[in-house]
């Protein structure tokens, strides 16, 4: 199973624990990387991630996200047919990074696109004909991890 986590949440565990919501979001990525690192998922990168990755400021924050991307088994690819699709992508809303993660994952038939963000969730909740599965990271964890 094919699983491409956008930069939310691989940010996620950085983020203020003090949230409950954002306290689980991240045990449930520890938890996705677990299964990745034992072979259960195969994590996906991408050139879009690591893009938007280098322009994380913090230094300690763009380290840590590249480190829990080791974990990923494959490389996606940003080609001109994904970028066409995010343009189309951009007119249902979504902004041009967003739509970039969502054009190469869906090009690429990932199993599961997964966000932490709520607007691109429900955004692409709209788009026919996806190639992948928008998802949130509860609902990943709960339906791939027993």
């Amino acid at each position: 199973m094919r699983v491409y986590l956008d930069n939310c949440c691989l940010q996620r565990p950085l983020d203020n624990q003090t949230q409950p919501r954002i306290r689980v979001e991240t045990e449930a990525v520890f938890a996705l990387l677990a299964a990745a690192k034992s072979g259960e998922i195969s994590l996906c990168n991408s050139e879009v991630l690591q893009y938007e990755i280098a322009r994380i400021p913090d230094e300690v924050r763009r380290f840590e996200a590249l480190s829990l991307l080791s974990l990923a088994a494959e490389q996606l690819v940003l080609t001109d047919a994904a970028e066409e699709l995010a343009i189309s992508f951009e007119r249902h809303g979504l902004r041009a990074l967003d739509a970039l993660h969502l054009a190469v994952a869906s090009l690429a038939e990932v199993d599961y696109f997964c966000t932490s963000d709520d607007k691109l969730f429900r955004k692409a909740q709209d788009i026919p004909g996806l190639g992948c599965k928008v998802t949130t990271l509860l609902n990943l964890v709960v339906e791939i991890l027993p």
